[in-house]
């Protein structure tokens, strides 16, 4: 095995779920370099989850990738983070808690809620109410995607593009 194929392996490995862009900038190779290494690899899993390929070691089925890929995101992992500390929140709750606009939130709801990491319920009234369907499981999962600065940065650009896509004078 070449050792920029090592690299790449080693780098899955520590860091679950990387995605394509990420883990081109953290080795510093070109895209071609690690796309031709990426193919050549046949013990990697690529999952393809919101537009991004994300990149994992044996031993994670389906739903744990899927569900990795949707806590790399900054916001995912806030409105997890948000509904460990409150157990049940409403929406409108989760995104004042986070200073974000209801639309992102439902964006990542949607994802969250569709991988059945947060369920919304419905009580009196039609209500909603966030929960978290798997909290052992998903703590696990968190914890094995902790953030990289780069990816912490990233998420925030987006969420500041976010802010300005859905601020006050949007719909002018």
């Amino acid at each position: 095995m070449s050792e920029t194929r090592r690299r790449i392996r080693d780098r899955i490995e520590r860091d679950p779920g990387i995605h394509f862009r990420a883990l081109t900038r953290a080795l510093d190779l070109a895209t071609g370099q690690v796309q031709y290494h990426l193919r050549r690899l046949d013990d990697v899993t690529a999952e393809t989850v919101n537009g991004r390929t994300h990149y994992y070691p044996p031993g994670y089925d389906a739903r744990e990738r899927r569900t990795m890929a949707l806590l790399r995101r900054e916001t995912a992992r806030d409105v997890v983070a948000t509904l460990f500390e409150r157990d049940t929140a409403s929406p409108a709750a989760v995104a004042d808690h986070l200073d974000i606009a209801r639309s992102t939130l439902e964006h990542h709801l949607d994802g969250l809620v569709a991988q059945n990491v947060v369920e919304k319920r419905r009580g009196d009234g039609g209500r909603v109410t966030l929960a978290l369907a798997r909290p052992e499981e998903t703590a696990t999962l968190l914890r094995a995607v902790e953030p990289s600065l780069p990816e912490r940065l990233t998420d925030r650009f987006e969420r500041l593009v976010d802010g300005f896509l859905d601020g006050p004078d949007a719909d002018d």
